[in-house]
């Protein structure tokens, strides 16, 4: 069914609000921006903006959503070793993209989930649904003799993962004292990440890593 004008000229406002905001808040930190400053970005009356967000904390709830959705994927099963490393690599460059493109998020992270428990409780179901993935892939790599872990190991390699993974991009913003981190950077944390596989894995899984890790080795 086509779309009535008001329908479409809302939704590309809320797009234009909610886009704007995003490359707000990335640049100066969400705490730094008030919906004044979003609507003279956009050269919008405040009332505008309050009739399709009724304050900043609604902006960063719909910005929250489309993170979720932007970081909801699985490494995909694959037939062997070589392939399962080229894939988790992969999986993890596309989720550090996404952090990157989300990052306000996570420089805020606390502040951010404390106010809001409807946020938390989102942010703990995507770190449950990629502690599930990571350990379902691990778990595959031992089947597959690709791999030497028990159980408890893969956990807490999961769990080591996660950490590392959500505050990769902080650490080398910080380090390099910029915001202009390119791809580079991104293989670079998912060279990290899978620095803490490494010792588990075995034979040509372990080999292929090696091989894919040596651009990114000081």
């Amino acid at each position: 069914m086509a779309l009535d004008g008001n329908t479409l000229r809302t939704r590309r406002t809320v797009e234009r609000i909610l886009a704007e905001s995003l490359r707000l808040f990335n640049a100066r930190g969400e705490a730094n921006v008030t919906t004044a400053t979003i609507a003279g970005a956009l050269e919008m009356s405040p009332g505008n903006l309050y009739y399709h967000f009724r304050n900043k904390e609604r902006i960063v709830e719909a910005l929250f959503e489309r993170f979720e959705a932007r970081i909801d994927m699985d490494p995909q099963p694959s037939g062997g070793a070589a392939q399962a490393i080229e894939d988790l690599w992969l999986y993890l460059h596309l989720v550090l993209e996404a952090i990157w493109e989300y990052r306000f998020l996570y420089r805020n992270l606390d502040d951010l989930l404390a106010r809001n428990r409807r946020l938390r409780d989102v942010f703990n179901r995507i770190i449950d649904h990629k502690l599930a993935a990571v350990d379902a892939l691990c778990a595959d790599l031992v089947a597959a003799g690709a791999m030497r872990a028990t159980p408890e190991e893969i956990r807490v390699l999961a769990r080591n993962v996660l950490v590392v993974a959500t505050y990769w991009l902080n650490y080398q913003s910080i380090r390099k004292r910029r915001d202009d981190l390119s791809a580079a950077d991104l293989g670079t944390g998912a060279h990290q990440v899978l620095s803490l596989v490494a010792p588990y894995l075995l034979g040509e899984a372990r080999a292929h890593l090696d091989a894919l890790s040596r651009p990114y080795i000081d």
